[in-house]
């Protein structure tokens, strides 16, 4: 496949304090991957250090040969056309003072500055009848929509200039969930159409399993497990994934993923950093901690084609075992 993205060894501080580290993941043309974990663990850290929005303290973002960490500003900016983010909040990412047709035209304006306004008017028009808004709508102000409304809006103001990477960070989170899955929907037929690669960062587990061909788990600023989507959700093995997907609300008769032997609580923000100074970070959480869990850091290891954990007892937790530690 078509490599898009390449990042390595990517460590992000603030304060001093590392929240991301380690992080390792490729992504393709026409891929979507999703990236879950709780609030906190360092996904939407991970997005805008991708892009380059924030600075890491180390490592490499590789897109289609350039590191984008490390580029010179102007060859970063000619690369912007072809990155591009859609936030979480739907109104809060626009502009309050542009129109609708403003927002979605100005990247054009940016990038493709030969275009006369006709042209310009032209695209946006086609990108709003696309993502589902009428023509009419580009003389309308944010305030003057709904969520779901704005939030197709800052699709098209992403999606109008084709990129090759498109960033969604929780953008179904603040939407009615009618609405969630017509945006979803919306992103799947954009992506099929454009081939772009796409890195979808959400909390609903339902949502990144409809979307994603992988999943990347990340725990305190750590990826944990990183497998194909049909293989995450059917066994998983990093005691914190099998605790996320034990904790979606299923139906009485669904199968789940084996659960956590104990209840998984939230560490206290001041163990975060003794968590991450060596061992696990997950042990004080993991019910099937053993003592080599306390001083050495598991690595990613490739437990099955394709699917990699970090965990010390990664062989076995392929198989359902009552872990008697």
């Amino acid at each position: 496949m078509n490599t898009v993205l390449r990042v390595r060894d990517l460590r992000v501080d603030f304060g001093g304090h590392a929240v991301l580290r380690g992080v390792n993941f490729d992504l393709s043309a026409g891929e979507t991957v999703g990236l879950v974990g709780e609030s906190g663990s360092g996904k939407s850290t991970l997005a805008r250090a991708v892009l380059r929005l924030l600075q890491p303290a180390q490592g490499s973002v590789n897109f289609y040969g350039l590191d984008l960490l490390t580029c010179p500003a102007a060859a970063l900016r000619a690369r912007r056309r072809d990155l591009q983010i859609v936030f979480q909040d739907p109104l809060a990412s626009l502009d309050p003072r542009m129109t609708v047709g403003q927002a979605i035209a100005e990247p054009v304006e940016i990038f493709e500055p030969g275009l006369n306004g006709g042209a310009r008017l032209q695209l946006v028009n086609a990108m709003l009848e696309r993502v589902g808004l009428s023509a009419g709508m580009a003389g309308r102000y944010p305030h003057e929509l709904s969520g779901g409304q704005c939030q197709r809006v800052g699709i098209a103001r992403a999606m109008i200039l084709s990129p090759k990477l498109l960033v969604c960070d929780e953008v179904v989170s603040s939407l009615d969930v009618s609405i969630q899955g017509q945006i979803v929907n919306l992103l799947l037929d954009l992506q099929r159409e454009a081939g772009m690669a796409v890195l979808f960062i959400s909390h609903n587990l339902a949502v990144v399993r409809h979307l994603s061909h992988r999943v990347l788990v990340i725990y305190l600023g750590k990826l944990v497990e990183i497998a194909p989507c049909d293989a995450l959700f059917a066994a998983p093995v990093h005691p914190y994934t099998r605790a996320l997907l034990a904790a979606v609300p299923r139906l009485p008769h669904a199968a789940r993923a084996p659960a956590p032997a104990g209840p998984v609580v939230p560490p206290e923000p001041a163990l975060q950093e003794r968590l991450m100074a060596s061992g696990c970070a997950f042990r004080d959480r993991c019910p099937y901690v053993l003592p080599v869990c306390e001083t050495n850091e598991p690595p990613l290891v490739e437990v099955a084609a394709g699917h990699w954990a970090a965990c010390h007892r990664s062989q076995e937790t392929l198989i359902p075992l009552s872990f008697a530690s």
